[in-house]
């Protein structure tokens, strides 16, 4: 039978967990942020009738949606130290498994966020950018202050599951050896001999979180349903 025992946990634990929370937040935010405006780019170029410009956008979201996270961050840990070396005098003394992460991540999400914010471009009615047209407007006018609103609007559920995703995934950063939340809460485990405790304090948090905001897509789904 387990005998669970909390009274390891000290200030310093907690301070070392409250930093890799700090980790795990700053790759997720660069991420949604990122990913959202490259993802919004390349949604837009897969839409495009320029054939050249929709196969590349097409073959680069393909391409990231069908290898692994791990492999991408692995494969920009190697990558990413050599170009910062040769871009930047001092970027040998930066953190380059925290830039891999940022990276890597960043890269990856945009293709999800690409065919998200590609359906939502789609959902918008054709007549809205006709409308634009005869009113004067450019089509990069016109998508830009008629048609993003409006799919941002309509993928925002979509947009903030994904950031759920995205948060839960950031724990895959234990790969290249940077120190998010789940990484220095298992490591504190290993360190005082209670990984189960630290699983079962770091599985509440990610729980609680990631609930809450499940709530709140559903409580926003559910509020687009009743304007709509």
């Amino acid at each position: 039978m387990l005998d669970f025992d909390f009274s390891f946990l000290t200030p310093e634990a907690f301070e070392a967990m409250a930093r890799g929370m700090l980790v795990s937040l700053q790759v997720a935010g660069t991420a949604l942020v990122f990913g959202l405006i490259w993802g919004t780019i390349l949604a837009m170029m897969r839409l495009s009738s320029i054939r050249v410009v929709s196969l590349l956008s097409a073959a680069y979201v393909n391409f990231f949606r069908s290898i692994p996270l791990a492999m991408v961050l692995l494969t920009f840990y190697l990558v990413v130290p050599q170009v910062l070396k040769s871009l930047i005098p001092n970027g040998n003394t930066m953190d380059t498994r925290l830039m891999s992460a940022l990276v890597g991540f960043a890269l990856f999400e945009s293709a999800y966020y690409a065919e998200i914010m590609r359906a939502g471009i789609q959902s918008v009615p054709k007549g809205q950018m006709a409308a634009a047209s005869a009113l004067g407007m450019k089509p990069l006018q016109a998508m830009r202050l008629i048609i993003l609103p409006q799919a941002f609007k309509n993928m925002m559920p979509l947009l903030l599951t994904q950031l759920i995703v995205l948060f839960q995934d950031t724990s895959l950063v234990y790969v290249i050896s940077l120190a998010d939340f789940f990484t220095s809460a298992e490591g504190i485990g290993e360190r005082d001999g209670r990984i189960e405790e630290m699983m079962i304090i770091a599985g509440l948090v990610y729980f609680v979180i990631c609930f809450a905001a499940s709530r709140a897509v559903k409580h926003l789904s559910m509020k687009q349903g009743h304007q709509s």
